[in-house]
C-alpha cells in the first residue's frame, strides 16, 4: 500500500499545473478526476491507467486490464513528458464529458 501512496503523490505532482485534479482512494488504489470527470486511476501493480476513448487512441498507449473483470484501459508509462500527459488527460476528459451528456 505504501508504494501506491508514493506513486499517487508522484502523479499528483506531475498533474499540479493541469489544475482541477483530485483523487479518491478506492479498494487499495486511487481514482483520478479532472473537472469532476473520472478519467483514470492507479490500480493493481501501481499502474496509472486512463479510460479508453476515441481521442486518446492516437497516443499509441498500451492496453491493460486494471483488475480481474475490468474493462480495458490505457497504460500511461511516460509521466515525464507533461505536455503530452496533459493532452492525453484533456482529450480523455473531452470525450468522457460528451459521453456523459448522452
Amino acid at each position: 500500500m505504501e508504494s501506491t501512496k508514493k506513486y499517487k503523490d508522484y502523479i499528483l505532482e506531475k498533474l499540479v499545473d493541469l489544475g482541477d485534479i483530485y483523487h479518491r482512494p478506492m479498494m487499495g488504489g486511487y481514482l483520478f478526476y479532472y473537472r469532476n470527470v473520472l478519467f483514470g486511476g492507479i490500480y493493481e501493480n501501481d499502474n496509472f491507467l486512463i479510460k479508453e476513448t476515441s481521442s486518446n487512441k492516437k497516443y499509441g498507449l498500451k492496453e491493460e486490464i486494471p483488475y480481474s473483470g475490468g474493462k480495458p484501459m490505457y497504460l500511461v508509462e511516460d509521466l515525464e513528458d507533461t505536455q503530452t500527459l496533459y493532452s492525453i488527460i484533456i482529450d480523455t476528459y473531452e470525450d468522457l464529458k460528451l459521453r456523459n451528456k448522452k
